[in-house]
């Protein structure tokens, strides 16, 4: 019988959807006052900080773990969630949404305001599903041709399926 897979709450259960809170966040910039964003970046950020530490008690349990491993394990994980869940998409988004109203102003100006934002939120909504795996790709390219190497991590072959 196979071992079963141990399961990641971070990475296979609906609690990884926390992470793309600030994503929402960012859509939704044009409809909701700051302190709403904000505390959406709180909550992913939060998901991060989570995780990091999940994962690194996660190293500290196993056989001969040395402290520079777990080390290695927390600061991996803090890095890529911060720049695959909260910096890159956060930005992304930001950016799209941002662009969007932009040049509904210029295109159809007749469109009244709220409706341009309703739109704008809908654009960014609808971009997050297609941003996750690009993202998520090449921040695993960028820290396995860097950090990692320093780090003497190899590539996480769970991390890229």
């Amino acid at each position: 019988m196979a071992a079963e897979k141990e399961v990641d709450i971070y990475r296979d259960t609906p609690v990884r959807l926390l992470g793309y809170a600030n994503e929402v966040g960012e859509a939704f910039r044009a409809l909701t006052p700051l302190w709403f964003v904000r505390s959406t970046y709180g909550v992913a950020s939060a998901y991060v900080i989570a995780d990091t530490y999940d994962k690194s008690t996660k190293m500290s349990k196993q056989p001969g773990a040395t402290q520079r491993a777990i080390t290695h394990a927390a600061v991996d994980t803090l890095l890529w969630q911060a720049f695959a869940s909260v910096i890159v998409p956060g930005f992304t988004i930001n950016r799209v949404c941002a662009a969007s109203l932009y040049t509904m102003a210029k295109i159809i100006p007749r469109i009244p305001l709220t409706t341009r934002k309703w739109i704008t939120t809908a654009i960014g909504l609808g971009c997050i599903p297609f941003i996750v795996h690009p993202i998520d790709n090449g921040v695993h390219f960028v820290m396995d041709n860097s950090v990692r190497r320093y780090m003497d991590l190899a590539p996480r072959e769970e991390d890229h399926e």
